[in-house]
């Protein structure tokens, strides 16, 4: 419906009784008053932007008066002509109105369907971003707020995690830049605030026979945990999140199969079985009912997820200071130091090859993986034979 729209027009016009009513101006074509079953009136410009029809929402009546609805109509309309679709615009400004709506978008759009570290970002962002940075305009901030950030978390002695959250800092940026939510990306080749160095530790023989030993003090599932990292040299997520259907517990030719999903490179990881691996998973099976988790967590249908309370407890049993992804590190070193094959090594630990040949290779390596792990058995029980059992691991270390 068509009018020509004045002040005593538009107080005239009874809302419709059902639905919502459109009347457009007279003067000025494809703008109009929309106005609801409630009686609500919505300025609205409708146009045309590559074909497809648009409807752009000015503002409510009376708060926005007629002339200044009319004038921001023309303008709109103007844009249109210049190539520029409004209503592109407004929806952009609004998705990137606050960092708080920026990284929410990067979370659901990227981080969720493509990280399976997603749950880390997310911590990063509510922990040390939001608090700071939630209601600040995403294309206001600037390298020295950036700066600001990155050293206050410094400062608590976190430098490590300092870079952290810079990397993130740069991916929610890059993301908004390439959704052109925002323009630039102010932690762009922004230097580390902290020194990261490669970790080396190694755990010594006698540490390895001493944690093994005090692994005997602890529930039955952590014990197993741990044993079957020191077995099988995989990722502490890997063991942690092991499903019964994932293994094959054969004793003479026992495997682990990692599904894609569950591994960290995307690719499935087969694991043979050693006789000793096997015995410490059919232990567990015997006192467990649970038929998907091997190591089942404290919520329902979920594994275990944190390892940080044993961890302290082997560490202050033993007397040996060592993370769990040093027990990874510690069995590619022994496996070397036996005479493994680098390749082998490199295929135990499920590592990535990007070189050409790799693409045409498709070996398992199964076979040498096992021999690999088979004289690794030997030699780990044979450390454990051979040290002294004692009151605490502290002293098989001296004694050592």
């Amino acid at each position: 419906m068509r009018l020509p729209l004045t002040d005593l027009q538009i107080k005239a016009i009874k809302a419709p009784e059902k639905g919502q009513v459109t009347y457009f101006d007279s003067r000025l074509p494809c703008f109009g008053l929309r106005i609801s079953q409630g009686g609500r009136k919505t300025w609205v410009v409708v146009y045309r932007y590559n074909v497809r029809k648009r409807w752009l929402t000015l503002g409510t009546y009376p708060t926005l008066s007629l002339a200044d609805a009319r004038e921001g109509a023309r303008l709109r309309l103007a844009d249109v002509q210049h190539g520029v679709d409004p209503a592109a615009e407004k929806r952009q400004k609004r998705l990137a109105e606050t960092f708080g709506e920026l990284a929410a978008e990067y979370l659901e759009r990227h981080a969720k369907p493509r990280k399976r570290t997603w749950k880390e970002d997310d911590r990063i962002i509510k922990r040390d971003l939001l608090p700071v940075w939630r209601h600040r305009k995403a294309a206001e901030i600037s390298r020295r707020d950036v700066a600001r950030l990155l050293d206050g978390i410094a400062e608590r002695g976190a430098a490590i995690m300092a870079n952290r959250t810079l990397a993130l800092v740069s991916r929610i940026f890059t993301f908004g830049v390439s959704r052109e939510i925002v323009e630039q990306n102010p932690a762009y080749r922004m230097p580390k605030p902290g020194v990261e160095r490669q970790r080396e530790r190694c755990l010594a023989e006698a540490e390895i026979a001493t944690v093994w030993q005090v692994l005997d003090r602890e529930p039955s599932h952590i014990g197993a945990i741990f044993r079957l990292a020191l077995l099988t040299a995989a990722r502490r997520g890997e063991v942690c999140g092991l499903r019964w259907p994932e293994l094959d517990l054969d004793l003479d030719a026992g495997c682990w199969i990692v599904p894609a999903e569950r591994s960290k490179n995307g690719l499935e990881h087969r694991i043979p079985l050693t006789p000793e691996a096997v015995a410490v998973l059919k232990r567990i099976r015997e006192n467990q009912r649970d038929s998907t988790f091997v190591f089942r967590g404290g919520k329902r249908g979920q594994p275990i997820a944190n390892l940080q309370k044993p961890m302290l407890r082997i560490k202050a049993a033993s007397g040996v200071d060592f993370r769990f992804h040093d027990i990874r590190r510690t069995v590619a070193t022994s496996l070397a130091s036996l005479g493994v094959p680098r390749l082998v090594v490199s295929k135990l630990l499920n590592h990535v090859d990007d070189s050409v040949t790799a693409i045409y290779e498709r070996h398992r390596y199964d076979k040498e993986k096992r021999a690999a792990l088979l004289r690794w058995e030997r030699r780990l029980m044979q450390i454990v034979e051979r040290a002294p059992v004692a009151e605490s691991g502290a002293a098989v270390l001296r004694s050592a």
